[in-house]
This record gives C-alpha cells, sequence and structure tokens, in this order.
C-alpha cells in the first residue's frame, strides 16, 4: 500500500440532501514523486454498506431480492434482481448491519456468516464501500414476511433459486447489478473449492 501525500486546500459542501455531495480542491503526490498541478474533485461521500449473498443450504438454493431502481430505470429496466443489502448504521458492526437487512429483505434470519470481501461501488465519485458476506440461512424456512421496510417505501419480491439456476442466469448475463455479481462468482468459486476437497 502506497502512503503519498494529498493536500486539500479547500472543501465546500454543493448539496446536503439524501445525498450529500462535495466539492474538493485538492493536490496530490504522482507516481514520480512531484506534486500535482490543484484539482477539482466532486464527491459523494457515503457510510460503509454490506451485502450478503444468502445461502439456503437444506435446499442448496440462494435467496435473492427483486425490486425497483429508478436510476436503473432510466436505462432499461429497473426491476433488478440483487443480494441483500444496505448501510450501516451508526452503533452497528458490520455484522449486525447485515443480519438486519437480511431479515428485513428476504424474511430468513442470518445464521453463519462469512466475509467474502469488501470493495468500492464507484471510487470515481463515490466513498462507498461495500462489505460482502455469505449468510447461510438459519433454519429451512423464513422467519419474518420479508419485503423490506414499508416506512422506506421499500418493496421487495423474494427470489429463491437452486444454485444451478442462478449460476445459469449468472453465465447468462441476467444480473447487471454488480454487487451481485460479485457475490455469486464468490459463491460458485467457494462451492467449487469445497467440492474439491
Amino acid at each position: 500500500m502506497m502512503n503519498r501525500r494529498v493536500d486539500i486546500a479547500a472543501r465546500k459542501l454543493l448539496l446536503d440532501d439524501f445525498l450529500t455531495i462535495e466539492e474538493v480542491r485538492l493536490a496530490h503526490e504522482k507516481f514520480d514523486g512531484t506534486m500535482s498541478g490543484a484539482m477539482r474533485r466532486v464527491i459523494v461521500p457515503r457510510p460503509d454498506a454490506v451485502a450478503a449473498v444468502v445461502v439456503n443450504a437444506a435446499r442448496q438454493s440462494v435467496v435473492l431480492i427483486r425490486q425497483f431502481r429508478y436510476a436503473a430505470y432510466t436505462k432499461g429496466d429497473g426491476w433488478m434482481i440483487e443480494v441483500a443489502a444496505g448501510l450501516i448504521d451508526d452503533g452497528e458492526t458490520p455484522e449486525q448491519a447485515i443480519r438486519r437487512e437480511v431479515l428485513e429483505e428476504t424474511g430468513y434470519e442470518a445464521g453463519t456468516l462469512a466475509r467474502l470481501g469488501r470493495f468500492y461501488v464507484s471510487p470515481g465519485y463515490s466513498s462507498e464501500r461495500v462489505i460482502l458476506f455469505l449468510a447461510e440461512t438459519h433454519g429451512e424456512a423464513p422467519v419474518a414476511a420479508g419485503g423490506g421496510l414499508a416506512h422506506e417505501d421499500e418493496d421487495i419480491e423474494v427470489v429463491e433459486w437452486p444454485f444451478d439456476e442462478a449460476f445459469r442466469r449468472l453465465d447468462a448475463g441476467e444480473f447487471v447489478d454488480a454487487k451481485t455479481i460479485i457475490a455469486l462468482s464468490a459463491l460458485r468459486e467457494r462451492l467449487r473449492r469445497r467440492a474439491e476437497r
């Protein structure tokens, strides 16, 4: 990991709404050791998020969700199939947050959790990182209705497919959500390594 110098000359809040947008004036150390010229960057500061590929081991299936995403709708079908996900609330650990999100969105209680990694969603303009989990369901059946929270205007459909069907759809390019593609790819690799033991 490189620790290079970054000089922040000014920060200005451009928008403070559902999203915050901030303008930053900065210079950074270049690879040759010299400093860059002054530059302007606009960023969307975001808290960390969690996501989980939910596995029902008893049924050898993947539990996903479908919900409407307006930004995606502007370029095509807005009803996207995704893994369960959400922001980490103040005072929560990532593990607590993903257990809450899995229950709220899918109705399943998460049992065993395994971290699969973390990644930035779009580092060119957003500070949001996703901490990705594999979450095995605690039991074969949901313990709650799922479907999201009405007071957050969530309208979520739970989708459950056998592993083979989910991976067939992945190979066919049916998923367009990055965290879901990453999660299903990681799950398939984990299952492949387990089968080779």
